[in-house]
């Protein structure tokens, strides 16, 4: 056993039986309980003997059976003290000059030696003896030195009266960060998965600078320490081993913390987390005085989500599938699956604790956060996880989220919003645990979510530094930005190598890529057409030309269908508005989508005539708006549609140029006509555009 190798000391029999001068037998038994450990043992260790040690045989009382053990508790209690050591006490629980308990284990020539712990023995030598002892025998020791070489000498001592002090050992708590394989460590941490298997059961354990997992066998497939479960403090013991290239310790006890013990844990634990959760400090990729206090936000939720995955709370999150939204998603899962992997000592452990999905709604569908929290309790049944974070971005801000946020209300799921889309504060904030929108420092959609969350990422993990700057340029041609700083990130993007076509035709290839893979994922097909985390940029370069050309097609051959029915009309207030009725003349259930197809439709109309032009496209029940030099404020022009056509059904959203909205099919006339009526009296502004036509 090694110093590090610790544990409460359970119970502990020393007995050994001797016959009394009238035939009888006693026995010596130590018990260690936690609570009350003083009082039980107080009776068989202050001053008792073994009677194989009969003054009458050794010509000496070692003890003195006659002293009260109801005292030895007493603070003015001046009687000399003897130590009696846990099983699991070691070299660092003693001292040159104390007295011990002791038991003899063997007998020699020049001696005998004792064990004063299971880890802590030493020689009495026969010049120091004040008797004749046999294996078994207990005495009362005095230690006289520890020598250079590691021996310890004790002498036996003849104590009259004395009061027993029992010691508990306090190991070496090891780091979770930085195990070894090979060792034998003593680990303090919380459970954050309990995990039955076919043969052991695997806690992980987290104490903050690291999660490790910890192997518990009781026998097959039964679950060990059934009394143990998520969220509780634990001491562990075991030796570290590797296991399919990943650390593990192989549990020798595991033990609740408790009172004391545990306040002290976790107020260690709370001490580290607060230091690992602190967000990188790197500065801004570009200075940009709007941006100032929303990356105070960003701030804030680096520090929370990097305490989600010190704590093992698994992360999923959702975006809108989009070029903005993969902008915004990517880098967060890069830096935190970075973060993941550094944290835990299981390389397995990113795949299983984030998650990334799109959406296709603007907004957090029911179908969506069903699907989500299913996920979520089927991980806990089967997999003893925690419930996830969940993480919204480019998405999350709008009372449409309501429903779906309200759902997750009833579990203990936190949710996180960075999105950039016309938000309803007062509806959603009661509902999230950090909600980061341009929209609350008085700024607005220009600053999109795929520019937010590079920062994001960069705070997460300054690891990637130097791998995201041709990201915000990215996330900014996707989402038509019209910001001052644009110019700013597409001549970083161009520093990095990627000159503005080649930025324009990586949004076009993840458009494109987004339709096609529709619910899923596609990390690896995503991560290498925006070239984060790709291992091979000639590959990045083909796939971006292949796709953005394919895109490219797709959509002149979708314009050729639509162009000569688009109806066209001049407003009261000299913006041009234009229409078109995807339903009947568009290609559908192919790329573009009806989004994708009224955007360029409205590119190609803005680009002709250079005035303030709004673009409706719509279908049976829904209707796609996009605006130039005209502020329409759609989420406004939503809940008043709401309010003059009831049973109408309409929903929807997005920013004060871009959105869509949805209907009730039977309404659709009454909800188009009125919708132009309300565009025919908006301002306008020529400072405001969602077209991607800008200057060189």
């Amino acid at each position: 056993m090694t110093d590090q190798f610790a544990g409460d000391s359970g119970t502990r029999d020393d007995s050994s039986p001797d016959s009394d001068a009238d035939g009888s037998t006693e026995a010596d038994s130590f018990e260690y309980v936690e609570e009350a450990a003083a009082a039980e043992r107080s009776d068989d260790a202050d001053g008792s003997a073994d009677a194989s040690n009969d003054p009458a045989d050794a010509g000496t009382d070692p003890v003195d059976e006659t002293h009260d053990p109801n005292e030895s508790d007493e603070s003015d209690d001046d009687r000399p003290v003897v130590h009696d050591l846990a099983p699991d006490c070691t070299r660092a629980d003693v001292e040159v000059g104390a007295h011990y308990h002791a038991e003899v284990n063997g007998v020699v020539d020049y001696g005998v030696f004792v064990d004063v712990s299971d880890s802590v023995s030493g020689l009495v030598h026969e010049s120091n003896l004040s008797g004749s002892y046999e294996v078994g025998d207990r005495l009362v020791v005095k230690l006289e030195e520890v020598r250079e070489n590691g021996d310890v000498a004790f002498d036996d001592v003849d104590l009259q009266d004395y009061r027993t002090e029992i010691v508990e050992h306090e190991p070496t708590i090891a780091r979770i960060r930085g195990l070894k394989p090979a060792e034998n460590v003593t680990v303090e941490g919380e459970i954050v998965q309990a995990k039955q298997t076919g043969g052991p059961t695997i806690f992980a354990v987290s104490d903050a600078t690291g999660i490790v997992s910890c192997a518990a066998f009781e026998e097959a497939g039964v679950r060990a320490y059934p009394d143990i479960e998520v969220g509780d403090l634990v001491r562990v013991e075991g030796d570290v081993e590797t296991r399919e290239d990943a650390l593990q310790i192989e549990v020798d006890s595991m033990q609740p913390l408790k009172d004391e013990r545990a306040r002290s844990a976790r107020e260690r634990i709370d001490e580290t987390l607060a230091e690992r959760s602190e967000p990188a400090d790197v500065d801004p990729l570009i200075e940009w005085e709007a941006f100032e206090p929303i990356r105070e936000d960003l701030i804030e939720v680096a520090r929370r989500l990097r305490r989600t995955v010190l704590e093992g709370r698994p992360i999923r999150a959702r975006h809108h599938a989009d070029g903005d939204g993969m902008c915004a998603a990517i880098p967060v899962q890069y830096a935190l699956e970075n973060f993941i992997r550094d944290v835990h000592e299981d390389a397995d452990a990113p795949r299983h604790l984030f998650k990334r999905l799109p959406s296709k709604a603007p907004y957090y569908e029911m179908e969506d956060v069903t699907r989500d929290l299913n996920f979520a309790l089927g991980g806990r049944a089967r997999h003893g996880q925690k419930l996830p974070l969940l993480l919204m971005l480019d998405n999350g801000s709008t009372e449409e989220d309501v429903p779906a946020y309200e759902n997750l209300a009833h579990y203990d799921i936190p949710i996180v919003a960075v999105d950039h889309h016309h938000p309803d504060p007062e509806a959603v904030e009661p509902l999230l645990d950090a909600h980061v929108n341009p929209y609350l420092h008085g700024e607005d959609y220009r600053i999109t979510t795929g520019m937010m969350c590079v920062e994001l990422a960069r705070l997460i993990d300054p690891t990637i530094d130097g791998e995201l700057d041709h990201v915000p340029a990215v996330a900014g041609l996707s989402d038509r930005s019209k910001a001052d700083a644009m110019s700013e990130y597409l001549s970083l993007a161009a520093d990095a190598g990627y000159d503005r076509s080649h930025v324009l035709d990586i949004g076009e290839a993840l458009d494109y890529a987004a339709h096609w893979l529709r619910y899923s994922e596609g990390k690896t097909l995503v991560n290498d057409v925006l070239d984060v985390n790709c291992p091979d940029p000639d590959r990045h370069g083909e796939l971006v030309e292949f796709l953005s050309e394919r895109a490219e097609r797709d959509v002149e051959r979708q314009i050729d269908a639509v162009e000569e029915h688009v109806e066209h009309e001049r407003l009261a207030s000299g913006a041009r508005l234009y229409r078109i009725d995807l339903d009947e003349y568009a290609h559908r259930f192919t790329y573009p989508a009806p989004g994708k197809t009224t955007g360029k439709l409205h590119d190609t109309k803005v680009e002709e005539t250079g005035d303030p032009v709004i673009t409706i496209g719509y279908g049976p029940d829904f209707a796609v708006l996009r605006s130039d030099g005209v502020r329409l404020d759609i989420p406004t022009m939503v809940t008043e549609l709401n309010e003059e056509l009831p049973g109408a059904g309409v929903s929807g959203g997005g920013h004060l140029v871009v959105g869509s909205i949805k209907f009730v099919k039977g309404r659709r006339s009454e909800v188009i006509e009125t919708l132009v009526g309300k565009m025919a009296d908006a301002e306008i502004d020529e400072a405001l555009s969602s077209a991607t036509v800008l200057e060189d």
